[in-house]
C-alpha cells in the first residue's frame, strides 16, 4: 500500500509537471519574439500568488529604496561642498561636475532597465549593481580620508595671495571620479528596478483589487524615498559636517550595505519577472518592415490587419487600454503596414523582419507617444538641479545659526518639504485619492497625467520663491551688510517638494503603465530617471550659456558673467533663477498641448471611442489560452 501510494504521489507529480509545461506552452504567444511575461518565485517555478507578491514582498523592496537614496542623496546633496573646499574645483565647475554626476546616474538607469527585462531580471541587476554602488562609497570614503589622494590645503604650498588653491589633478582627480562614477553607475542600474520589481508584486489581472494596492505602492514608494531624503539631509549630512565627508561616505556605504541586506531577506516572497531577451526585437522588427512595406496600402479597416482577430478583450497581459483591447490609432499609421500580411497564393509564413502583429505597432505607437510628454518634464529636473547646486550655496550665504551652539548645514535645507512630505503623503493616499476616486471613478484618484501637471505648474512657483529671497538677501548683504536668516530660502524647497511629488510619482505610474504584455516596466521606468539625467545637463549647459552670454553685460554690474565668482554677492543669480521661472512657466503650457494631444487620439475602430490618458490594468481575466493564441499561424483569408 505504502508503495502504491508512492507511485500515486509520482504520478500526481508527473502530471503536475506537465500541466505546468503546458500552462507555460499556452502563456508562449508568438508576437515576433515576445511571450508574455509569467512571474516565477526564487527557484524558477511559477510563482503561487498566496506567498509571493502582495505588499510583504513590495515592503523590503521599499527597504532597499530608503536606504539606497539615504546614501546616494548624503553624497549628492553635499557633494558641491566637498568638492569647493576639499578638491578646490571653481563654483561654476564645481555645479557642473555635482550635475553631470547627477545626469549620468539617471542616465545609467537606461542600462539598468535594459539589462533587467532583456537579460538578468530586476532581483540580479539590483544585486549586482548593488555592490558597485557599494564599492564606489567606500572608494570615496578611502580618498577622502587619505591627504595623498588630496589636493593640499590651501596656501600650504605658497604665500603668494591668501586665496590661492590647488586644484585636484592627475591620480588624486582620476582616483575621486573612479569613485564618483562607479556610485553613478551602481545607482543608475539599481533605481528603476526598484520601483519595477515592487510594482510587479502586484496583478491587477488575477485580482482587481490589486490595481488599488499598486497605486498605493507608488506612493509608498515615494514616502520611503522621502524618509530617505530626509535622513540624508538632516543626520547623514551633520555627520559629514561635523566627522568629515570620510566618515559621512562611510555612513553612506553602511546603508547602502543594509540595503542590499533588505533585498536578499525578500528573496522567498518576490515574484520575478524572467528576463524575455532582448526588448528592442519586436520594435525594431516593426520599423523594418514599415519599412520594407512602404509601398503597400493599409487595409481601410483595420480589422484586417494581421493579428487583430487574436487581440481579444482582457487578454491576461498586465495591461489592456481603457476601451478595449483593439482601439487602432491614427497616430503613426506608416507602421501599421508592418502588419499587412502579402497573399501570394504559397500560404508561406514570412519573417516576423516583414510581418508584425497589431500588438507590436501598439507598443511603438505607445512608445512614440509619450516622448513629448517625457521631455516636457526636462525643464522641471532642471529646476531640481538648482535646488542640489546653488541653492546649497545661497544657504552658505546666510546665517545658518539656529541656536547659540548649533548651525544649519546648508546642505540640511532640502529636508525641509520632505519633513512635510512624510506627513502629507500618507494624507494623500489615505483621503485624497479616495475621495478623488468616487469624483472621477480612478484608481489612483487623479490620473498620472493631471498629476504631472500638477507639479509642473507649482515648479514654477517655486523658482519665482527663489528668485524673490536671493534677491532680498543680496540688496540686504551688499547694501547693508546684513545676513538674512537661512530659513528666507526655505519656501522655494517646501513648493518644490509638492512640485516633485505629484510630478515624479504620476510620470513613474504614467511610465510603468505604457507596457504592454509586461515586457518593457524596467525599461520604462528608466526612461523617467532619463528625464532627471536631461534636466540635469540642461543645468550644465544653461551656466555655461548664460556665462557666455552675460560676460559683457554691463547692466550686471560685472564683467565676468551672472555666475562667474564663488561670491554669490557679485553674482547674480536671482535673475537667472528669473530666467528659470520663465522657461519653467513656457514648458508647462507646452505640456498642456502635449498631454492634449495625446489624450485625444482618432480612432477608426467601430466604437469611436478615444484613448484614455493611460493604460489602465485590466479588471477581468480570461484563460490564458483563448487569450494568447499564436499571432503569425493566423492567415488573415
Amino acid at each position: 500500500m505504502a508503495e502504491d501510494r508512492r507511485l500515486q504521489s509520482n504520478n500526481l507529480k508527473v502530471e503536475s509537471l506537465e500541466s505546468s509545461m503546458n500552462d507555460h506552452r499556452h502563456h508562449h504567444e508568438l508576437m515576433g519574439d515576445e511571450e508574455v511575461v509569467v512571474t516565477v518565485d526564487w527557484r524558477g517555478r511559477p510563482s503561487n500568488p498566496s506567498k509571493h507578491g502582495g505588499m510583504k514582498a513590495a515592503a523590503f523592496v521599499l527597504g532597499l529604496q530608503s536606504f539606497e537614496i539615504m546614501a546616494i542623496a548624503a553624497v549628492g546633496n553635499n557633494l558641491i561642498t566637498y568638492v569647493i573646499n576639499e578638491m578646490h574645483f571653481s563654483l561654476s565647475k564645481s555645479a557642473n561636475i555635482v550635475t553631470n554626476f547627477i545626469g549620468t546616474v539617471f542616465l545609467l538607469a537606461l542600462v539598468g532597465g535594459y539589462l533587467s527585462d532583456s537579460y538578468l531580471g530586476s532581483f540580479w541587476t539590483m544585486l549586482i549593481f548593488g555592490f558597485v554602488e557599494l564599492s564606489g562609497f567606500i572608494l570615496l570614503s578611502v580618498q577622502a580620508h587619505l591627504p595623498q589622494l588630496k589636493p593640499p590645503p590651501c596656501n600650504s604650498n605658497t604665500a603668494v595671495g591668501e586665496d590661492y588653491c590647488e586644484e585636484a589633478k592627475g591620480f588624486k582627480a582620476s582616483i575621486f571620479f573612479v569613485a564618483l562614477y562607479l556610485v553613478a553607475l551602481g545607482s543608475g542600474c539599481v533605481k528603476p528596478n526598484m520601483i519595477a520589481h515592487g510594482a510587479d508584486q502586484f496583478n491587477p489581472a488575477d485580482n482587481p483589487k490589486q490595481s488599488k494596492k499598486l497605486s498605493t505602492y507608488f506612493n509608498a514608494a515615494y514616502f520611503a524615498f522621502s524618509v530617505g531624503e530626509l535622513i540624508a539631509l538632516t543626520l547623514l549630512v551633520w555627520v559629514q559636517t561635523h566627522s568629515g565627508m570620510d566618515v559621512g561616505f562611510g555612513v553612506s556605504a553602511a546603508a547602502m550595505a543594509l540595503g542590499l541586506i533588505c533585498l536578499v531577506s525578500g528573496t522567498l516572497y518576490y515574484r520575478n519577472k524572467p528576463p524575455q531577451r532582448s526588448i528592442f526585437t519586436p520594435i525594431a522588427q516593426v520599423f523594418v518592415a514599415a519599412i520594407l512595406k512602404r509601398k503597400q496600402v493599409c487595409p481601410s479597416n483595420p480589422h484586417l490587419l494581421h493579428g487583430s482577430q487574436n487581440n481579444v478583450p482582457n487578454d491576461n497581459s498586465a495591461f489592456s487600454s481603457d476601451v478595449g483591447p483593439f482601439l487602432h490609432s491614427e497616430k503613426f499609421r506608416f507602421l501599421d503596414k508592418a502588419c499587412i500580411k502579402i497573399e501570394d497564393g504559397t500560404n508561406t509564413k514570412e519573417s516576423p523582419w516583414r510581418l508584425c502583429t497589431v500588438t507590436q505597432v501598439k507598443q511603438v505607437k505607445i512608445l512614440l507617444s509619450v516622448i513629448p510628454i517625457f521631455a516636457s518634464t526636462i525643464v522641471f529636473n532642471t529646476i531640481l538641479a538648482q535646488l542640489q547646486t546653488f541653492s546649497v550655496q545661497q544657504g552658505s550665504a546666510m546665517d545658518t545659526q539656529l541656536t547659540k551652539s548649533f548651525h544649519i548645514p546648508p546642505a540640511s535645507l532640502q529636508s525641509i518639504p520632505y519633513i512635510i512630505l512624510i506627513f502629507l503623503v500618507p494624507v494623500y493616499d489615505a483621503f485624497f485619492v479616495p475621495f478623488a476616486r468616487k469624483l472621477t471613478g480612478h484608481e489612483s484618484g487623479i490620473s498620472p497625467l493631471q498629476r504631472i501637471g500638477a507639479g509642473l505648474f507649482f515648479a514654477t512657483f517655486s523658482m519665482i520663491s527663489a528668485a524673490v529671497m536671493e534677491q532680498k538677501r543680496r540688496e540686504a548683504a551688499v547694501t547693508s551688510n546684513k545676513t538674512l536668516s537661512i530659513f528666507w530660502i526655505t519656501p522655494q524647497f517646501l513648493i518644490f517638494g509638492l512640485s516633485e511629488m505629484l510630478t515624479a510619482v504620476g510620470l513613474i505610474e504614467f511610465f510603468y503603465k505604457q507596457s504592454l504584455k509586461g515586457r518593457m516596466q524596467a525599461f520604462l521606468t528608466a526612461v523617467t530617471y532619463c528625464s532627471y539625467s536631461f534636466g540635469f545637463y540642461l543645468s550644465s549647459l544653461l551656466v555655461s550659456l548664460v556665462n557666455k552670454i552675460t560676460s559683457s553685460s554691463s547692466s550686471t554690474g560685472t564683467h565676468g558673467g551672472w555666475l562667474s565668482d564663488n561670491d554669490l554677492n557679485k553674482d547674480r543669480l536671482d535673475l537667472f533663477y528669473w530666467l528659470l521661472a520663465g522657461l519653467s512657466f513656457l514648458n508647462f503650457l507646452n505640456y498642456l498641448f502635449w498631454s492634449k494631444w495625446y489624450c485625444h487620439n482618432p480612432s477608426s475602430s467601430s466604437s469611436g471611442a478615444q484613448q484614455q490618458d493611460h493604460y489602465r490594468y485590466s479588471t477581468t481575466t480570461t484563460t490564458t489560452a483563448n487569450a494568447t493564441s499564436a499571432d503569425h499561424d493566423h492567415n488573415l483569408p
